[in-house]
């Protein structure tokens, strides 16, 4: 066991965020832990690395265990490029390497008993070195940056010049660089696109340390984690499995723990009525009677409702009138920002009641799309046609539709004056804004509370085409489950943009992915999208093949189109053309297992050298040392570059 929590409380004031909070995590475990916001999950997670104090309880952790924290909104200062920043997540590695070309030179001219004493410091450090996985080192360095989404030329940018979400994420390359024994992340997904997500999900999966993790991302957090610790109502409980075995038990719990209230209920209500017949009865013994079980009564430990009437907003959208069956045609659409092009000649059609999403890594447009659609930004070239009867409601994710002046009534009464105050209130109260808080100024907000507001205004817009710029940004789980309840009963049409797979693969009936300056079109759900676009990508790949081997280069790569239909190229290669390309992928073939044959050999060799340099014939011959030192070096630098040769022809 590498992390132990018990009975943890904390409060502030009078406000109990944490009451008698109790779990464990063991050693190479990955847990998560869930709750609606302003459940204490950053504060619990803050507590336990050291950075805000508790009120009462005990944390232990692992004696000498090291333990990583990447903080939801990091705080990242460095002088250095990002790649001299990485190169001192372990520093060891770098003092080594300096050591061992230092000691092999001084071997080259010394004798005798000195050269004994090198051999056995260059022995030391080279087996340190490989401990620390040294000889793999900067290759790792370069799988972790562009795991998390920077590209090469990004690797020399001064870490001041970056972003807070590339700050963020330069973090987070660091700390599974140095490999603690605990790895604690709070929203680690809010500044990575969908390829860096699913290359962490895979980093963390199979990561030696244990992992704790706070993440609204469920579709993350079923692929990684095996235990979910839940914050609710200030208590915890602990569920064995992924996220999906979690909302599944949690449910169940939940049904069991109401039907016990509901019975409970129904008992005191019942012995309630007894008691008040015993005492109208007026006599000593019924009297009696009454006061001991009103005793029993009182000696009760009461259920507590599960849930209690305020903890979920009441989210339901419904259009005014139907639209046409045409509601969006996009056509030839290009859009550029000087010189760098977002995406060019893109086309698609929106139709009456489909839900659609359009993904894609971050910065190649998909919010700029919204903004053409709502005439907040003008297109290069192209054409935008709503259909007949199409009123739209535009949900932003950064929230610049609110006013940030006015209080959260005023925004709602502006915008609809025929409401009344009580109409309004009993709106916000839905979207639990109760009491004082409807005067709160919307710049005063939290990005969830604001994320609310939008919701709401949305609700009351009673419009047929909804367009939602990153709705679950922000949103606990319970709200994200919410929307997406509402969304799948809405009878209208839907187009958003979204990274949350999990949403996605709930409300989607069509996926448009935008890649490489264009739109590819998948009619299903996100894991629908992830089976066909490894298929997709083949295609493509092997089109490329025989494009690069046609004299011409007419032959183009098939996609699918906004109509789902693949487009087929109308060239041939001739019979000639394919033999040589047949010819040219044999010989890569058997230059592949040639590659894989001597490094097998040569990690064969190194293991029987290593072996030799322990037994007496050889740990006493200085000379016999050096030479056998000396072998194993150059072998592996020959690894190195076996290893990236067949990596490029893969």
């Amino acid at each position: 066991m590498i992390l132990q929590c018990s009975h943890i409380c904390k409060s502030f004031a009078t406000d109990v965020v944490l009451d008698d909070v109790s779990f464990h995590i063991n050693d190479n475990e990955k847990a998560a832990i869930v709750g609606v916001n302003g459940s204490g999950k950053s504060t619990l997670l803050k507590i336990i690395v050291g950075k805000s104090g508790y009120d009462s309880g005990d944390i232990i952790i692992k004696k000498e265990a090291t333990v990583g924290y990447l903080a939801q909104n990091q705080e990242f200062e460095s002088g250095e490029s990002i790649i001299e920043e990485m190169q001192t997540a372990k520093p060891e590695v770098k003092i080594l390497e300096k050591k061992m070309h230092e000691l092999s030179d001084r071997m080259n001219s010394a004798s005798g008993d000195e050269l004994d004493s090198l051999i056995r410091q260059y022995d030391n450090a080279r087996h340190r070195f490989e401990q620390l996985d040294g000889y793999s080192y900067e290759s790792e360095i370069n799988g972790v940056l562009k795991g998390l989404g920077f590209e090469d030329n990004d690797f020399t940018k001064p870490i001041s010049k970056l972003s807070g979400g590339q700050k963020t994420r330069v973090a987070l390359a660091k700390m599974l660089l140095q490999a603690p024994d605990l790895i604690i992340l709070d929203e680690p997904t809010n500044h990575l696109d969908m390829n860096s997500i699913h290359w962490l999900e895979g980093y963390l999966a199979g990561y030696k340390g244990a992992v704790l993790i706070v993440a609204h991302d469920r579709y993350f957090l079923d692929k990684i984690v095996t235990k979910v610790v839940e914050l609710r109502q200030t208590h915890s409980t602990v569920f064995s499995g992924n996220y999906s075995d979690y909302s599944i038990k949690r449910q169940a719990l939940l049904d069991s723990l109401m039907k016990q209230y509901m019975n409970q209920q129904a008992e005191i209500k019942h012995q309630e009525e007894v008691i008040t017949k015993l005492r109208s009865f007026n006599r000593e013994k019924s009297i009696k009677r009454a006061e001991s079980r009103q005793k029993m009564l009182d000696k009760m430990d009461r259920i507590e409702k599960p849930i209690e009437e305020n903890t979920q907003m009441h989210l339901l959208f419904t259009p005014k009138i139907q639209s046409g069956n045409d509601v969006l045609t996009v056509k030839n659409l290009s859009k550029s920002f000087g010189t760098l092009s977002l995406f060019s000649d893109i086309a698609f059609e929106v139709k009456r009641g489909e839900k659609v999403a359009i993904i894609g890594d971050n910065g190649t447009g998909k919010t700029t799309i919204l903004k053409m659609i709502n005439k907040m930004l003008a297109p290069d070239t192209g054409s935008i046609t709503l259909g007949t009867n199409v009123q739209i409601a535009y949900y932003d994710q950064e929230h610049q539709v609110l006013h940030m002046e006015k209080t959260l009534f005023e925004e709602i009464q502006d915008t609809y004056p025929t409401m009344t105050n009580t109409q309004i209130r009993n709106m916000l109260a839905a979207f639990l804004f109760t009491e004082d808080d409807v005067f709160k100024k919307i710049k005063n907000l939290s990005g969830g509370e604001r994320g609310r507001v939008s919701l709401a205004k949305l609700m009351l817009s009673d419009a047929n085409f909804l367009i939602l710029d990153e709705p679950t940004n922000h949103l606990d789980i319970d709200s994200k489950e919410i929307l997406e309840n509402a969304i799948n009963n809405f009878e209208g049409t839907v187009l958003y943009v979204s990274h949350d797979r999990f949403f996605i693969n709930k409300t989607a009936t069509r996926i448009l992915d935008l890649t490489k300056h264009q739109i590819v079109n998948y009619v299903g759900n996100y894991d629908y999208y992830l089976e066909k676009k490894e298929d997709n990508e083949r295609a493509q790949l092997n089109d490329t093949i025989i494009a690069a081997a046609s004299s011409d280069n007419t032959v183009s790569a098939s996609a699918n189109t906004p109509e789902g239909q693949n487009a087929t190229s109308d060239t041939k290669l001739s019979w000639k053309q394919q033999k040589e390309e047949q010819a040219r992928l044999r010989k890569l073939e058997n230059e592949v297992k040639k590659i894989e044959a001597e490094i097998e050999k040569l990690e064969n060799e190194n293991e029987e050298l290593t072996e030799l340099l322990q037994t007496d014939e050889v740990s006493t011959n200085s000379v016999k040392l050096q030479e056998i030192s000396s072998k194993i070096e150059k072998n592996t630098n020959r690894l190195e570059e076996l290893m990236e040769r067949w990596e490029s022809i893969q």
